[in-house]
């Protein structure tokens, strides 16, 4: 009788839920670790899903909860700052003809869904906890956890995102870097004349734009050029928020005025990561933020994050040797695809930071998008 191997899932987000849940499903018994005692359950705004993540929800089991729960809608309209629209374009399905091209949904309850589908899968779960250490031969890894405890496994699959301490901790050096650029986010309540995601380049900032996350909802953001974060006082970020947004028309002078609370109010910086070479280093496989990163100007840090849980389950179950040539492969089939997102992704971002008034942002855009109609 053949012994189910076994499969640690560090990190609690979009990449180690799904991963739990495919793994689980091709027949691996899987532990999951999150460092939050809460799984971060409750953190964020809202979230853009293009159809390629929405592909892989739906392999998940979830893609009618994510219906249910977000707005879909299928085109992105480009605005001057008074609030004009200027060009209205159809998203392309990139997750194919049958699935909307964009659902916009709190990202709070895009968690909830995956952790009540892990929870459904049989995984064994562990908040609050931490690897502290991996002790690797050509079998498997020993981890000792930060309650004291040790465990064994066939694999460790380390989805513990942008700050990885597990790719710290097995000699990978790649770290994240800043491009320049920082983003503020609020949701808030949906004006009626909300239908899409509009988008404004120019005035104050070098993007103002809003997402529909449910029927009465939405997320909205404006980008800016980083700053120190001990220069702006968590109590300000509604007014910083504000005084940014207030200069933007259309639906813009509604939203803005909801924009009250600081706590509801997020203030991150772009960053940029690409771990070149290989994502493992024996039993231990990097997947998600942890691999890679990008600004988000394409909307795609999520669906490149499922996509890697989706083919390395693939790969997994479909080998019956765990080697480095099963794991460079995963590396081989991910890094054609995530690379030209992180570029472009990049490249949209430094050409508004440069002032490029001729820069071919629909055209970038719509090249790298149309790649991802293809199965990751």
């Amino acid at each position: 009788m053949t012994e189910t191997r076994t499969i640690l899932v560090v990190g609690g987000g979009a990449a180690g839920n799904a991963a739990t849940v495919l793994l689980r499903r091709a027949g691996f018994a899987v532990d999951l670790i999150e460092a939050r005692d809460d799984w971060n359950a409750t953190a964020g705004s809202g979230i853009t899903l293009q159809g390629n993540a929405l592909r892989v929800l739906r392999e998940l089991g979830v893609w009618d909860q994510v219906k249910a729960s977000g707005a879909g809608f299928g085109a992105v309209g480009i605005t001057a700052p008074d609030g004009t629209v200027l060009h209205v374009q159809d998203d392309l399905r990139t997750g194919g003809d049958d699935l909307p091209a964009t659902v916009g949904m709190q990202r709070p309850r895009l968690q909830q869904i995956l952790i009540e589908a892990v929870r459904a899968s049989g995984a064994r779960v562990r908040l609050g906890t931490r690897a502290e250490s991996f002790d690797q031969d050509a079998d498997g890894v020993t981890v000792r956890f930060t309650d004291g405890t040790e465990g064994r496994y066939d694999l460790v699959i380390a989805a513990d995102g942008l700050g990885s301490t597990t790719r710290a901790a097995i000699g990978i050096t790649a770290a994240p870097e800043p491009t320049g650029m920082a983003i503020w986010r609020a949701a808030v309540p949906r004006p009626a004349g909300v239908s899409r995601t509009d988008l404004a380049y120019g005035g104050p900032a070098y993007i103002a734009g809003y997402c529909p996350t449910g029927d009465t909802t939405l997320y909205a953001y404006v980008v800016e050029a980083n700053r120190d974060r001990a220069t702006i006082p968590a109590e300000s970020y509604a007014d910083e928020m504000r005084r940014l947004s207030s200069a933007y028309g259309g639906n813009w002078p509604e939203i803005t005025a909801q924009i009250t609370d600081p706590a509801q109010v997020n203030y991150t910086w772009f960053d940029r990561m690409l771990v070149e070479g290989s994502w493992h280093r024996g039993r231990v496989v990097l997947v998600g933020d942890a691999a890679h990163c990008c600004p988000p100007t394409l909307a795609q840090g999520a669906a490149l994050s499922l996509e890697d849980a989706w083919v390395l389950t693939q790969l997994l179950s479909g080998s019956g040797t765990w080697d480095d040539a099963l794991f460079q492969a995963y590396y081989e089939r991910r890094i054609t695809r995530v690379r030209p997102v992180v570029e472009a992704s990049v490249q949209i971002g430094q050409w508004q930071l440069d002032g490029v008034r001729d820069a071919d942002v629909p055209g970038l855009m719509g090249r790298t998008m149309a790649m991802l109609r293809e199965l990751p």
